[in-house]
């Protein structure tokens, strides 16, 4: 890009996300805590006939306007995803074309949702170029959404776009599965946000998650229902002799935490609001230790490879004050740590030991989602 080029050019952001509570809800019609990262894919874009993106390290891409049906072969590449994010927007009205270059310090395949801050900066982008800003937070991150089931082909909820579409730290309710209720919480002060990115790629466990998705599912059909949000725990535990008999029991653990967590978001958020840091803390800390005993996404299945695991167990021996879980889809990627301030050196260079410095991130929950550079919304 010429440096006239570059004055020329509209600037974007879009922000990694962190889920704080509320592990594999989303698709089930259950509540979250997300938020924004102050991590980002930083573009600049220039008008254009169709739409590519040069992205750095990473093979350009290429999208005619004209031709945005999903390709079973693009399954699994970032190429769908913008696709797909075309596809949803170009429903609602007439898409202009552009060249996008891009650049991030997003982790990648961690845990942090690369793939939900890339599709949700290509609807950012059009909402600008296309349409005057008019799209809402959730209409991005429904497109992008869209895109990854659809076209990518995993099959995620809303929760990972909704986190980098809306920016800040929110409460989210997915009773009605694309339209969450979101509820902005207040900040938390005195911490800093350290991931750790323990190595793997997500790029090969998209099987586990729908497994994740698939079991639930099976559960709340037991009951005669589509999601878990419309069943009663307690139905659950009176009916479990004739579940056991229908479903694994890793379903109904699975299904366990599924109830499990929907309360402990409502009690971490009432946490936050009142100013108890150490009931919010408490609420990660059991968030993240029923990821770990009834969901089972802290490590991949059967494989004597278990980097999150490890980095769980060393997090406790480091960590006096705050907090540690796994976070996002889980079976490799990222643990998040709230550290107190003026702790950081000390647990950044324990996990650095071990899992390499450039894999040890310290960031900080960000107000803002995927925008325009010097607008604000």
């Amino acid at each position: 890009m010429s440096p006239k080029e570059r004055t020329q050019a509209r600037w974007f952001c879009s922000p990694g996300r962190a889920e704080i509570v509320g592990n594999h809800t989303d698709h089930n019609c259950g509540k979250a805590l997300v938020s924004a990262l102050s991590c980002d894919i930083l573009a600049a874009v220039l008008p254009g006939e169709n739409v590519r993106i040069l992205s750095e390290g990473f093979r350009s891409i290429e999208v005619e306007l004209t031709d945005l049906s999903p390709r079973e072969e693009e399954r699994g590449r970032s190429i769908s995803l913008v696709r797909g994010v075309l596809a949803c927007l170009k429903e609602r009205g007439p898409l202009c074309g552009f060249t996008a270059y891009t650049s991030g310090n997003i982790f990648r395949g961690a845990g942090v949702s690369s793939s939900a801050a890339f599709s949700v900066l290509i609807a950012e982008i059009e909402n600008v170029l296309a349409f005057g800003g008019s799209l809402t937070p959730l209409d991005k991150a429904r497109a992008a959404m869209e895109a990854e089931n659809r076209w990518f082909g995993k099959p995620c909820g809303i929760l990972d776009q909704c986190g980098v579409a809306f920016g800040g730290l929110n409460k989210l309710d997915f009773l009605i599965a694309d339209s969450p209720a979101v509820e902005r919480l207040p900040a938390l002060n005195g911490y800093s946000v350290i991931l750790t990115n323990t190595g793997g790629s997500h790029s090969s466990l998209t099987g586990h998650y729908a497994a994740i998705v698939r079991e639930m599912g099976d559960v709340a059909a037991f009951f005669g229902k589509k999601t878990l949000r419309e069943v009663a725990p307690e139905e659950l535990y009176d009916r479990l002799p004739a579940l056991k008999r229908r479903v694994s029991e890793r379903a109904i653990l699975r299904s366990i935490h599924f109830f499990e967590e929907n309360t402990r978001v409502d009690r971490a958020a009432e946490a936050l609001k009142s100013g108890d840091k150490r009931g919010f803390f408490t609420q990660v800390q059991l968030s993240g230790e029923s990821s770990y005993k009834l969901l089972q996404n802290c490590f991949v299945p059967g494989s004597v490879t278990q980097p999150v695991a490890l980095a769980l167990k060393l997090s406790e021996a480091l960590l006096k004050d705050g907090a540690f879980r796994m976070m996002g889809g889980g079976f490799t990627g990222a643990v998040l740590a709230f550290v107190p301030e003026g702790s950081e050196e000390s647990y950044k260079s324990g996990m650095a030991r071990v899992f390499g410095r450039d894999s040890v991130f310290e960031t900080r929950l960000r107000e803002t989602g995927a925008r325009q550079l010097g607008q604000r919304k």
